[in-house]
């Protein structure tokens, strides 16, 4: 596999490995069709190369009291780079932030925030979001229903 060029096993054992990660080696080869040596060589490959940066539990949040979803639009008062470093380093460490992505439009940023409820939400929304670098202003939309959420449907 040259860097950045999967062949069809590749792709078929990402998709498997997506959907279960704790799948059996001698699973997972007779899934894509090769025997297990090869298909564990080209796991292996494909961690070393980056393309599986690790494996992990899925958790349910919803039943650990975690159901409160929020989207939260930043806006920055400086989106030189300096300013957008700070901001990212700050919002890596807020636990409650669970994705944070830049984007090109009428903002600059869109956080999705996981709490217990609106009032844990409103408290970090008011003593964390808002004072991370250069925040200007905010608004937030509460999600009432997650219809998709990662990890359903990889379109590898």
């Amino acid at each position: 596999m040259a860097d950045g060029q999967l062949d069809d096993f590749d792709r078929k054992i990402l998709s498997a490995l997506h959907r279960d990660g704790r799948m059996a080696i001698t699973e997972l080869a007779a899934l894509v069709g090769l025997s297990k040596t090869p298909c564990q060589l080209r796991v292996k490959r494909l961690r070393d190369t980056g393309y599986i940066r690790g494996f992990r539990a899925v958790l349910d949040l919803d039943k650990l009291g975690l159901d409160h979803i929020a989207f939260v639009e930043v806006t920055l008062s400086d989106t030189r780079e300096a300013a957008l470093q700070a901001f990212n380093r700050a919002v890596s460490s807020v636990t409650e932030i669970e994705e944070c992505h830049m984007i090109a439009g009428a903002f600059d940023y869109l956080l999705k925030v996981r709490t217990v409820d609106i009032k844990s939400y409103r408290a970090v929304l008011g003593e964390v979001i808002s004072n991370l670098p250069h925040v200007a202003n905010s608004s937030t939309h509460v999600s009432m229903e997650s219809v998709k959420d990662a990890g359903q449907n990889p379109a590898i």
